[in-house]
């Protein structure tokens, strides 16, 4: 009877914190499943078979690195380089990781799932959330990591699925992963403000990935840019860390 009471228990922990977090999710299902269909079409079209997009969102489970898998896959695959695109485009989770240390600490068995399903939009809603009181604070980190996640995988089994049946030229889809990361730059410069006055010093983030970039372009050109612009955007952030840190920590004064 007590083992029952336990479990009782436990079970009423987890739904009270689905139904807590659920609605903080909404805004990434929108987005999730908008471009996991796009990217299950996308692999559709490119003559891969129906589960490869399903497989590799639950595995891989980096959206802009799986955009890029479909180039990768569908031209001559170079191991190493495929291996460098894929680190550089998720170096950006090693800050993560190290802002959410205290956050994931303490989850038991939850913590090595929390750490593999902690996306952009994952670790925006779990950092930034404040977990209601008499809510377990693990089992709402859970929650969030694993219906973001299934909205993804369920939108690129959708984009498979109806892959199957489209018969129209499928060209220029692929400029939903650029509008995707549009709007996270516009987002990102919103949120760290709108003045006029200290622009530049209010923007050193977007700034940096916007100048490291185009001067990348120039000197590599527009097919082996995206290796050195990352690594030239990751130098100049942890050189100009603690600038920014000091000026956000101005701003919210």
């Amino acid at each position: 009877m007590n083992e029952q009471n336990i479990k009782g228990k436990s079970r009423r922990k987890a739904a009270r914190a689905l139904v807590s977090c659920f609605p903080l999710t909404i805004p990434v299902m929108a987005g999730y499943i908008f471009l996991g269909v796009t990217y299950g079409l996308l692999m559709r079209t490119a003559g891969f078979p129906f589960w490869l997009p399903t497989l590799t969102a639950a595995v891989i489970y980096t959206g802009s690195m799986e955009f890029l898998m479909v180039e990768i896959l569908a031209s001559s695959f170079h191991p190493l380089s495929a291996m460098a695109t894929a680190f550089m485009v998720g170096a950006r989770h090693l800050f993560y990781g190290l802002a959410m240390l205290q956050k994931y600490g303490n989850t038991g068995w939850k913590k090595f799932y929390l750490i593999y399903t902690t996306s952009d939009e994952t670790f925006a809603v779990n950092y930034g959330a404040d977990v209601p009181e008499g809510v377990d604070r693990r089992w709402f980190y859970f929650w969030v990591s694993l219906l973001d996640q299934m909205y993804w995988v369920g939108g690129a089994t959708l984009g498979a699925f109806f892959g199957r049946f489209l018969t129209f030229d499928m060209e220029g889809l692929d400029f939903v992963m650029t509008a995707m990361f549009i709007v996270i730059l516009l987002a990102q410069w919103e949120k760290d403000g709108t003045r006029l006055e200290g622009c530049l010093r209010d923007h050193v983030p977007e700034i940096t990935g916007l100048g490291a970039s185009f001067l990348c372009r120039l000197l590599f050109g527009p097919d082996d840019f995206l290796i050195p612009s990352m690594v030239l955007i990751l130098a100049l952030l942890l050189i100009f860390r603690k600038p920014i840190a000091m000026r956000r920590e101005e701003v919210q004064r």
